[in-house]
């Protein structure tokens, strides 16, 4: 669980995955999802630095984490702390990423990112783009990629952990390394290890804006008993 950003886009002063929606915290939300997941054996949270404490009090109640871990400045380095995290596991282990700023996450995205792990090194979850997507380059459009062919990437993403080591064994070589996410790590580093897209769901959001918070309020209220 990648707790690990600050949420500077938020103006809340502290990691938004701590500002509640519905009556509790959003990490709570998408450890929740996790936790009551039969095909999940265990939860690791890695939080953003001087936040491991708040951390660790909203995990508590939940019996599947079994540690909190501190993150780092970028999500690579987040990445990379849950990696060393787990570096006694078989490289066969099965293991999902899933961004903490990702409440409302739910089990058949989950069923079918385990699923595609039956035959895949590496899986993401995506939804089709219902906007035109264009390639700009100075201002000008450059191209105009056929809007079938785009989606948007959601989390969680799934891997082999033996893949995912060796990808970032390399990239953490490259001093030109830049990356948004863990799937781009294996497209650029182990080009061969093809990635399977799943579908997402449209209320996987990413609470990233303050209109993100307002529309996440919205969908907690309606999943209130």
């Amino acid at each position: 669980m990648l707790a690990g950003g600050i949420g500077e886009r938020m103006g809340a002063g502290r990691p938004k995955q701590l500002i509640e929606v519905g009556g509790r915290p959003i990490l709570a939300h998408a450890i929740a999802a996790f936790d009551a997941h039969p095909g999940v054996a265990e939860v690791l949270v890695v939080m953003a630095a001087g936040h491991l404490r708040d951390a660790g009090v909203i995990a508590a109640p939940f019996r599947s984490v079994t540690g909190v871990v501190e993150g780092g400045a970028t999500r690579t380095a987040s990445t990379v702390a849950a990696l060393r995290a787990l570096d006694d596991r078989p490289a066969d282990t099965r293991v999902l990423f899933h961004d903490a700023a990702r409440p409302f996450v739910d089990a058949p995205v989950i069923d079918r990112v385990l699923a595609a792990l039956d035959g895949h090194d590496a899986v993401a979850v995506g939804v089709p783009s219902p906007d035109t997507i264009v390639v700009v380059e100075d201002g000008v459009v450059a191209s105009m990629p056929p809007r079938e062919t785009m989606c948007r990437f959601q989390t969680p993403q799934g891997f082999r952990l033996g893949t995912l080591r060796k990808a970032y064994e390399l990239a953490l070589a490259d001093p030109a390394l830049r990356a948004t996410d863990d799937c781009g790590i294996v497209h650029r580093y182990l080009p061969d290890v093809s990635i399977r897209v799943v579908e997402g769901s449209e209320r996987n959001l990413k609470v990233t804006q303050p209109l993100d918070a307002v529309v996440a309020e919205h969908l907690a209220q309606e999943d209130l008993p």
